[in-house]
């Protein structure tokens, strides 16, 4: 965890976060600062200088190529689908992250990629076009909604199942038999909820040094690992 002074990265970028909230964004339309948070760690550890690639990144202070732990980059490049721009030190393409053959492969150190696939119709199109851009031991992080056992819905349902004969319902409570995940958010289609499994055993196949993290309620789930 980022303790004690923070970094006058995150510093600032808590700030905006809470003014974009003034000024009546959707939550979901910046990244949560316990989100940011996991990101800065995790890059922080691998102490990142190679060229750093942003899947949905924005021209702005939220977005994850401001990170404190990115900033001896030897390159930084953000995609998207709505425009080209440049922001600060970085400059951001117009690509569809489902077909990323504008770049060879083996091209970046680091892939980062925050609150996309849940809003990617082919994301497995991404994930493989990701671990094509990404060079041996190269570190890809990545962040959607999901959906895990929360411990208070685990200590509920004993609850809810003996009070479920008080029902209407002949299966019971419906929180019986649900989880909680993040609502939806349509940017411009929002499609899909991950779990940690799916994390472990869909987006990171095959790597090393895995490491699944979960923040929030409902949970974001952020996973990193190291390509071979």
């Amino acid at each position: 965890m980022i303790s004690g002074a923070e970094s006058a990265g995150f510093a600032r970028w808590r700030k905006m976060y809470a003014g974009v909230q003034q000024k009546g964004y959707e939550p979901e339309e910046v990244v949560h600062p316990a989100v940011f948070n996991v990101f800065e760690e995790i890059c922080r550890r691998r102490q990142i200088c190679g060229a750093v690639l942003e899947i949905g990144a924005t021209p702005d202070d939220s977005t994850l190529l401001n990170l404190p732990s990115l900033a001896s980059a030897s390159e930084k490049i953000g995609i998207n689908k709505s425009r080209e721009s440049r922001f600060k030190d970085f400059t951001i393409l117009k690509i569809n992250a489902n077909d990323m053959t504008f770049f060879p492969d083996r091209r970046f150190d680091v892939v980062l990629c925050n609150s996309v696939l849940e809003h990617d119709r082919f994301f497995w199109m991404t994930l493989a076009e990701i671990r094509r851009v990404i060079r041996t031991g190269g570190l890809v992080v990545v962040g959607t909604p999901g959906y895990r056992e929360l411990s208070y819905e685990t200590k509920l349902r004993p609850l809810l199942a003996r009070l479920s004969r008080f029902s209407r319902h002949r299966d019971g409570f419906p929180l019986q038999h649900a989880t909680l995940t993040l609502r939806v958010h349509n940017f411009p289609g929002d499609y899909y909820r991950f779990s940690e499994q799916a994390f472990r055993e869909v987006f990171f196949e095959g790597m090393t040094d895995v490491v699944i993290r979960s923040v929030l309620h409902p949970p974001r789930i952020i996973g990193a690992g190291t390509q071979v």
